[in-house]
């Protein structure tokens, strides 16, 4: 028999703020985090905005030798995971480190790293590379790093599925805790991809908003006059627990993981199906694990990246899945506050479906000003609903078609 696994604990690093008090509030006023970008100079860009973590200290945050050895992306995620854990109120001591583990989706990994040591190669020659590159820069860093923090020892992974990465990493997880293998996990997802390549990369794709004159009106999923997504950072981690751990120990449980899908459309490296099969595919495969009717379903946390095919295919795939009802469902995009934070973006919307789930309030779609008429589902527009929700879902769609959905729901002891 499979085992219930549940929600414990919470952190994020986020344009928002770094604390789910600052997090959460900054998502129910409607505040964006998006804003000029300062981490260097881009006057050469297209795009001179993003969702920035700002005031970010590393050398006070961690010390100054530790941080030397951390990536941006790592540092996310390492603050994000004390914060989950502290939020948990874990003692690692009191559990066999073999049961423990850590699994931090990425999609890009240290980028920073990467382009701060090709820069001395260029500049200075290879004698100059820093000894740390490859440690700081490989996708597993963040797991790896999380892992000798804590001393756990039991499964230690890392994802990489672009903008799926977080959400593929918390099934994942799902599944380890389900099936015995561990305990308690560690899990989420980071990024730092706000480079001079990162900034760069997805402009000349011609992906990014460039709304320069209007940053925190740029991000506007399902909107007409949407124009592309906005490059954002950090790190969202939950703490996932088989239930009876977690029990035993008399935790605070903010919501019951019931169900995850995974898929790939198979059509293109960026573009996603038009009619979003492939995400489709996903949800229902979500909702036949958590053994939940479409019906059942009250929000959904869409992918919602404010691009004109990623919207669309998002809701032809709900309308697809949920037919009739989706007319019904509670939809909104994070997306809208925070910009995108590729392989981070599955851990900070999960924190925010559970934390709608906790506290009976769903965040806005903010600068939904004027809907696209091919997005026309309930995509709560501006302001926060009060809503007591049972089952609820959250997406994340990559580039390389990767779709995953992940199924949340209220939690109900069993009557005994």
């Amino acid at each position: 028999m499979r085992r219930r696994v549940v929600i414990t604990g919470m952190g994020v690093v986020t344009a928002l703020g770094r604390s789910l008090e600052s997090y959460w509030s900054g998502l129910l006023e409607g505040r964006s985090g998006v804003a000029p970008l300062t981490l260097f100079d881009t006057t050469p860009f297209k795009v001179h905005f993003g969702g920035q973590v700002h005031d970010w200290d590393a050398d006070a945050l961690f010390g100054s030798k530790e941080a030397r050895r951390l990536d941006r992306f790592a540092q996310f995620a390492l603050l994000a995971s004390q914060g989950a854990v502290a939020d948990a109120g874990l003692d690692f001591s009191h559990y066999s480190p073999h049961r423990c583990g850590v699994l931090i989706g990425s999609g890009i990994g240290g980028l920073n790293e990467f382009e701060t040591q090709h820069r001395n190669l260029i500049e200075k020659g290879a004698s100059k590379i820093s000894p740390f590159t490859i440690p700081k820069l490989m996708v597993n860093a963040a797991s790896g790093q999380v892992s000798i923090k804590f001393g756990l020892q039991g499964p230690c992974s890392a994802v990489a599925t672009a903008c799926a990465s977080a959400a593929n990493a918390i099934g994942d997880t799902f599944r380890l805790i389900q099936h015995g293998l561990a305990n308690i996990m560690i899990t989420g997802g980071s990024e730092a991809a706000i480079t001079h390549m990162g900034l760069g990369g997805f402009a000349s794709m011609r992906a990014l908003s460039t709304r320069n004159d209007a940053p925190t009106k740029a991000s506007r999923p399902f909107d007409k006059d949407r124009d592309g997504f906005i490059l954002s950072e950090g790190a969202g981690i939950v703490i996932l627990e088989a239930e009876e751990i977690a029990l035993a120990r008399g935790a605070r449980i903010y919501a019951e993981l019931l169900g995850y899908g995974m898929s790939a459309d198979g059509t293109h490296i960026t573009a996603p199906d038009e009619q979003g099969r492939g995400a489709a595919r996903a949800m229902t495969l979500a909702l036949e694990d958590a053994g939940l009717a479409p019906d059942k379903v009250q929000y959904i946390n869409a992918h919602g990246t404010s691009t004109d095919l990623g919207d669309i295919a998002e809701t032809r795939a709900m309308k697809s899945v949920f037919g009739p009802h989706a007319k019904r469902l509670m939809v909104s995009s994070t997306k809208s506050h925070l910009g995108h934070l590729l392989g981070a973006s599955g851990g900070v919307e999960l924190v925010a479906t559970a934390l709608a789930i906790h506290h009976g309030v769903l965040p806005p779609t903010i600068n939904l000003d004027d809907p696209d008429p091919e997005c026309d589902l309930d995509y709560l527009p501006h302001t926060p609903r009060e809503a007591h929700v049972d089952f609820t879902m959250s997406n994340s769609f990559g580039f390389g078609g990767h779709n995953a959905s992940l199924v949340i729901g209220r939690y109900v002891p069993e009557l005994k």
